[in-house]
């Protein structure tokens, strides 16, 4: 699905819109693997959907922290975990968040910012989401996929 958002607003809303969507059950943690060049929305998507899924904190960028937990009211998610990959440089620095352990309980919600560094890490099933630039200042496309990132 191609999106396009015309400000941070937007880019805020259509996170908003998918957090709804993605409000239910599941056996093991939902990943939204984001990715895309520095400024192009990925915080402020994540600032959107952490806000509707009722985010006690609000969503800042981990970078120099890695990962943050974030409690959440949702019906069927009570945490998410929001980090920022950029600072990675393998595979194996993940071992030392204990993703495996918070992928495994289906009450998270896992947002990665910078995925596509840490993409053996990240579940097949995630939903990819891919934010580019565009000519026209804070205009931003944005490209949601289920599975792997092509």
């Amino acid at each position: 699905m191609n999106l396009k958002s015309y400000s941070p607003k937007e880019t805020k809303q259509l996170a908003s819109r998918l957090a709804l969507r993605i409000n239910s059950p599941h056996k093991t943690a939902l990943v939204l693997a984001l990715s895309g060049d520095l400024g192009a929305g990925k915080t402020t998507f994540a600032q959107g959907l952490a806000e509707t899924l009722g985010a006690k904190t609000r969503a800042l960028s981990p970078t120099f922290v890695l990962m943050r937990k974030h409690e959440i009211k949702s019906k069927y998610h009570h945490a998410l975990y929001h980090i920022d990959a950029y600072r990675f440089n393998s595979d194996k620095e993940v071992s030392a968040l204990d993703l495996k352990k918070i992928l495994r309980d289906g009450h998270n919600v896992v947002l990665v910012e910078w995925a596509e560094r840490i993409k053996k890490a990240i579940p097949k099933d995630a939903i990819w989401i891919k934010f580019s630039h565009t000519k026209n200042g804070d205009e931003r496309s944005i490209n949601i996929s289920d599975g792997t990132m092509n």
